[in-house]
């Protein structure tokens, strides 16, 4: 196929002009100006918009769109001269009612002009960079009606009477506020911030700044802030009324500014009334509405929280130093959680459960807990009533809360080894005595504290219980075989304890009678005949015993008493009187112990089996004893002087510590070598620091300690100094 010919085709421009009308555009224009001018006078009913947008067209399409622009410029601005004029003339009130009405008639007569010319408004004016005919009309209206010399100052004037006289609680037209705002935004936002919403905003200042000082004066904490908040509320209503939305936080951020930030210091502290007074009345709406105003303040909650929290820790440190509160451990105890669960309940209804005012709770709760170095003994024997009595009846869920709190407090406590030790002494006695109102919650706290600290904390007093179960096992084996040849005399129940996890201490045996000797014998052989390789050795000072006890005129009793006191009122089955020192010989009791057991069986009212002479509350080493005939009780049982865990004295209190002390030896050493075997090579200060941070759960170590068990392990090679850096250590494998 033979290639196509290229075809170039051109348009020519018509061969004649067009010729328009001189006077066309002149007399197009009248028509237009007329009708702009029946729009404003409201008579456009008449006009045929689809001729007047034609004749606008054909104007802008004949290249006359500049005097059609100039032409409405001049027209709308003599119009709004004339209507400015009727503002300026409209008295009192009804000056915002004329604007108001003059606003709405020029937006209405600016959507016909802008429909008249919409073409010159899409072709000519975007091309030309002019202002568009709806924007054009508002800042017409700006610059000639809301700018003019008399109106401008008037109507800022007039708003923000309005506003303050709805402030002084008088009711004003709303609506016709909304309007006028609504009116200066629509103008440009910069309108409504220069014109009102800056004079406004301080205006409102000075307002709330007069008026919190008169507050402040004559109000107490609670009320002033009762009135801020209202104040506050009422703001944010106002701009929710007929403000811009954006002017919220400025308005409330100068409320909270006037009216809680420059108070802040002097509402905290105010007397009688402050947020001191507010804790101790248990005011929690008035906390929670400072809470809630201060947090919208820099600095405020940090204010509340460093007030709270030295109120706290001074309620705190008189509550543990104080020398009558200490008399008794539960009550000192229960005044720790009653302290707690007063701040956990403001925290909870007030504070929003803000964790920085928990952690300041924990923290002031933690620096005077631990200011009383008998605190972790205290919490122990806390422990010990309430699951020897003070639980009974009480369901499981309630248990539950007690032993929680409990473990709240546990915490705290930065010498938890001091409460292990206690609490094992605790415990002990109140497996070996029965006393324990329930198996459950004991296990319950044993593995909380297993949680709490691991499995080494708490696998000795695991094995306390194991030892329960074991010795009732060994008890039925023992009576199963000898049941039969023991015959009517006395019952033997023997727990027993593996030496490691009980706390038990080297004790001489105190001579048992021998009635009971017999048996103890026979259960010795029986025991060793089933066990290869142990050694029993009886705890004479943790028994117990029932005796049955005739008195005068065949009056019988069951007397509950312990092992010692059982082998003394034994010898008074063969002896009416004997001394001090006969009961001390016939026994071989230690002395501290059995001035005690003799104290209890003839110097308390109410118990006194036996009698003494001379009758005194102590006991002397030459006072006589004798069986009391006359001894009667409304009780068939009567239990003697068992022994309920009582606060240490201060010398057992110092043997404890000293315990506790030599049992930290081993495990700051074991700290120690774990470190260096990690580490080969590290300096003094940061072997303390990692040994502290290693032990902190148990207890704090003494850096002096830390340094003398440092000492100890390079004698033993397993540490060694550097020659040249005396405080840097190295490992010896």
């Amino acid at each position: 196929m033979s290639a196509q010919k290229k075809r170039n085709f051109q348009i020519e421009a018509f061969k004649h002009r067009v010729v328009v009308d001189p006077k066309y555009a002149e007399k197009t224009w009248k028509i237009l100006e007329h009708a702009i001018h029946e729009i404003y006078n409201h008579n456009a009913s008449g006009l045929s918009f689809e001729e007047l947008y034609r004749n606008a067209y054909n104007m802008v399409l004949h290249k006359f769109g500049e005097k059609l622009y100039s032409g409405l410029v001049n027209t709308m601005s003599f119009h709004l001269k004339e209507i400015s004029k009727g503002i300026e003339a409209a008295q009192g009130e009804l000056f915002l009612v004329e604007l108001n009405r003059k606003w709405a008639d020029h937006n209405k007569a600016l959507q016909m002009i802008r429909d008249i010319l919409m073409y010159m408004d899409r072709t000519f004016i975007p091309s030309t960079h002019k202002t568009p005919v709806h924007e054009l009309g508002l800042n017409l209206w700006r610059d000639v009606v809301i700018h003019s010399s008399k109106t401008q100052t008037r109507l800022r004037d007039t708003l923000l009477e309005l506003v303050h006289m709805e402030r002084s609680g008088e009711v004003i037209n709303r609506g016709l506020m909304r309007n006028i705002i609504k009116m200066l935004m629509d103008l440009g936002s910069s309108v409504y911030q220069e014109d009102f919403e800056k004079h406004f905003l301080d205006v409102s200042a000075d307002f709330y700044r007069l008026e919190s000082q008169q507050f402040i004066e004559s109000c107490d904490c609670g009320d002033y802030l009762k009135k801020a908040e209202r104040r506050l509320n009422e703001e944010i209503e106002r701009v929710s009324h007929y403000l811009d939305a954006r002017s919220e936080p400025k308005i409330t951020s100068v409320v909270e500014k006037e009216m809680i930030e420059s108070h802040m210091q002097r509402l905290v502290h105010m007397e009688n009334s402050g947020l001191v007074n507010m804790f101790v009345d248990d005011k929690y709406e008035d906390l929670g509405r400072m809470y809630n105003l201060f947090r919208r303040v820099p600095n405020g909650l940090s204010i509340v929280r460093d007030v709270m929290t030295s109120y706290i820790r001074d309620t705190g440190k008189q509550l543990v130093t104080d020398p009558d509160r200490i008399k008794d451990p539960v009550d000192y105890v229960q005044r720790l959680l009653d302290l707690k669960d007063k701040y956990d309940k403001v925290i909870s209804l007030a504070f929003n459960n803000d964790k920085t005012f928990q952690n300041a709770l924990n923290s002031s709760f933690e620096y005077f807990i631990n200011l009383n170095a008998r605190s972790p003994e205290f919490i122990s024997l806390f422990v010990d009533d309430k699951l020897r009595r003070g639980l009974r009846g009480v369901s499981e869920e309630d248990i539950e809360i007690v032993l929680d709190k409990v473990m709240m407090l546990f915490r705290y406590l930065q010498e938890k080894d001091v409460f292990e030790k206690y609490y094992k002494q605790h415990l002990a006695k109140r497996l070996l005595s029965g006393k324990t109102v329930s198996d459950d919650a004991e296990r319950s706290l044993i593995v909380k504290l297993k949680t709490e600290c691991g499995y080494q904390f708490t696998s000795k007093l695991e094995g306390m219980f194991t030892d329960m179960k074991t010795s009732q096992d060994t008890m039925q084996g023992f009576y199963a075989r000898f049941g039969a040849e023991l015959g009517e005399g006395p019952t033997l129940v023997v727990q027993v304890l593996t030496t490691g996890s009980w706390p038990t201490q080297a004790s001489t045996t105190c001579n048992l009678p021998p009635e009971i000797l017999g048996i103890c014998e026979k259960f010795k052989s029986y025991y060793l005949g089933t066990h290869t390789g142990r050694r029993l050795s009886w705890q004479t000072n943790m028994g117990s015993a029932d005796l049955k006890a005739t008195f005068g005129k065949g009056q019988k009793h069951e007397l509950n008493v312990s092992t010692y006191q059982m082998c003394v009122l034994m010898l008074f089955n063969n002896a009416d009187r004997l001394s001090y020192r006969d009961i001390e010989q016939a026994t071989e009791i230690p002395a501290v112990d059995l001035k005690r057991c003799l104290q209890s069986l003839a110097c308390v009212k109410g118990r006194n089996v036996l009698r003494k002479e001379p009758m005194s509350k102590d006991i002397a080493e030459d006072d006589a004893f004798f069986f009391n005939d006359k001894f009667t009780s409304k009780l068939y049982k009567v239990k003697i002087g068992t022994v309920v865990a009582q606060r240490e004295t201060e010398p057992e209190n110092q043997e404890t510590r000293q315990r506790v002390e030599e049992d930290r030896k081993p495990q700051i050493e074991a700290a120690i070598v774990r470190i260096m075997k990690a580490r080969r090579v590290l300096d003094h200060n940061n072997i303390v620091t990692e040994v502290t941070k290693q032990l902190q759960s148990r207890f704090l170590p003494n850096p002096v300690v830390i340094k003398k068990r440092i000492e100890s392990l390079i004698e033993r090679e397993f540490l060694e100094r550097d020659k040249e850096d005396r405080k840097l250590y190295r490992y010896l494998a």
